[in-house]
């Protein structure tokens, strides 16, 4: 895998990763305190429930389960001081679809965060994970 930086002006940069995507990112500086995009480290945090929801929806697909969202909202506090790594991070999984196996939406999502996920395993290695997930049934609506 790779990727480069570049440094734009200021406190802005853009990512590209070795697929060619691009993403602007940085923090906020100046008089106006203008933030140009996500901070490194939201960046970091947002992969992370990007790499669990999609092994959630890949293994509830796999189990034929007809899941038709997956939502990970996340909160993460940081350390008060460098290097600030996370700490802790809680995941909100919200799951939608017809009527969905909640033991296996549950299943799913401890085989991400335990076996699968590698961002969060990397996480792990600073910060206290921990998850809880609700389902919602769409053929109720």
């Amino acid at each position: 895998m790779k990727a480069r930086v570049i440094w734009v002006e200021e406190r802005t940069f853009v990512g590209e990763s070795g697929s060619g995507h691009k993403v602007v990112l940085g923090t906020a500086h100046g008089p106006e305190g203008r933030t140009p995009g996500p901070s490194p480290m939201e960046l970091v945090l947002i992969g992370t429930g990007g790499c669990s929801a999609y092994d959630v929806v890949h293994i509830l697909e796999k189990g034929r389960e007809a899941v038709e969202d997956c939502v990970v909202e996340l909160d993460a506090d940081r350390a008060e001081t460098e290097p600030r790594v996370f700490t802790r991070i809680r995941m909100h999984f919200i799951v939608k679809g017809r009527a969905l196996s909640r033991d296996k939406v549950k299943r799913a999502i401890d085989l991400s965060i335990e076996k699968y996920c590698s961002a969060t395993a990397m996480m792990a290695k600073t910060a206290t994970v921990t998850h809880d997930f609700e389902v919602v049934d769409t053929a109720e609506r």
